[in-house]
């Protein structure tokens, strides 16, 4: 209980949180890019359900859906996307729901190389659940009563270049966050801040090389930025088996990038590694698991971290499209 309060206190007392980051992003990165809508050059449905610090009362739970798609026609220049999470910490629940437009600039005469350029709007709602709060003594003024909700719009952009080899993408999330900055809740005089989240700048990148006929390594990284706390950054390497299995890890770390007098000093650099699989089950679904290991000082006190997801691509008519591998 006592580490539950520590959290709520924390993200209360908070102006701006981190964004929410999968450990399976790099399977769909749809989720911090809409530039990468229709890069699979089919319908794409995608799930993810991340529980996190398991055993710790009240700790994060965040589902997450997404579909995108192309808009038909001879340079497939054009994609749509549509994207939904739910992202739940102790009493406060944040729900975000957004659509994006990505414009598809072919490269070279077959399209495999492309440049990619995407926004999207959105809307995002921040709730707290007063009664999820226990309390000592009854009537206390610092515990909020009941449910209240707050309802702010969203909007991010994104920028994404293609190889059959390599990618590399830029995008900024929560570009309206710095608008809202007054979204808070009141009870009795007491002031409480929502999990209203900072602007975000991610910059990812990766390539794919063949060892073998059979075997492909894929390297990667993430670099997330919001200019407040440390930067954050995810090193990646994965091992293709037979074009059907995908086994690797992550490895996330807290850098201190830039002069940031306000921030706090001695704050710990490591975070977690997380240790993935994917499984192509059949040629157009996906089911992957993922492990993250904490290795912060938090780690004697919960079980880790469980990511599941799920991917399914709805082939077009063009049967050609299933013999194109999509390693990004």
């Amino acid at each position: 209980m006592g580490l539950l309060v520590i959290l709520v206190v924390a993200m209360l007392s908070s102006r701006a949180q981190q964004d929410i980051q999968f450990s399976q992003y790099v399977f769909n990165p749809l989720f911090i890019n809409p530039a990468y809508s229709g890069y699979r050059g089919d319908t794409y449905i995608s799930g993810i359900y991340r529980q996190q610090w398991v055993g710790v009362p009240g700790a994060p739970r965040t589902a997450a859906a997404s579909v995108d798609w192309l808009v038909p026609g001879r340079e497939e220049r054009m994609a749509f996307s549509a994207k939904v999470m739910s992202d739940k910490l102790g009493p406060q629940n944040t729900l975000f729901a957004s659509g994006g437009y990505a414009y598809r600039i072919p490269m070279d005469e077959l399209g495999a190389k492309r440049l990619c350029l995407g926004f999207g709007v959105g809307i995002t709602q921040y709730t707290i659940d007063g009664q999820a709060f226990k309390y000592v003594d009854n009537n206390d003024a610092a515990v909020p009563v009941g449910k209240t909700n707050k309802l702010v719009p969203d909007a991010n952009i994104g920028v994404y270049y293609y190889t059959p080899k390599w990618y590399i993408g830029l995008a900024a999330n929560d570009l309206l966050s710095t608008s809202t900055a007054d979204v808070k809740y009141t009870w009795s005089a007491q002031t409480f801040r929502s999990m209203e989240r900072s602007a975000h700048l991610y910059l990812n990148a990766g390539f794919v090389v063949p060892l073998s006929a059979t075997v492909k390594l894929k390297p990667s990284f993430l670099w997330k930025e919001d200019f407040k706390g440390p930067s954050n950054v995810d090193l990646n390497a994965f091992f293709l088996l037979h074009d059907i299995v995908w086994l690797g890890g992550s490895y996330r770390t807290g850098l201190r990038v830039w002069n940031q007098a306000k921030l706090q000093k001695g704050l710990e650099s490591t975070d977690a590694i997380a240790a993935i699989v994917e499984v192509y089950a059949t040629p157009t679904l996906r089911i992957g698991y993922s492990y993250d290991f904490t290795t912060s000082k938090l780690n004697p006190y919960q079980n880790g971290t469980h990511e599941i997801s799920v991917g399914m691509r709805v082939l077009s008519k063009k049967a050609e499209r299933t013999l194109s591998p999509r390693y990004f």
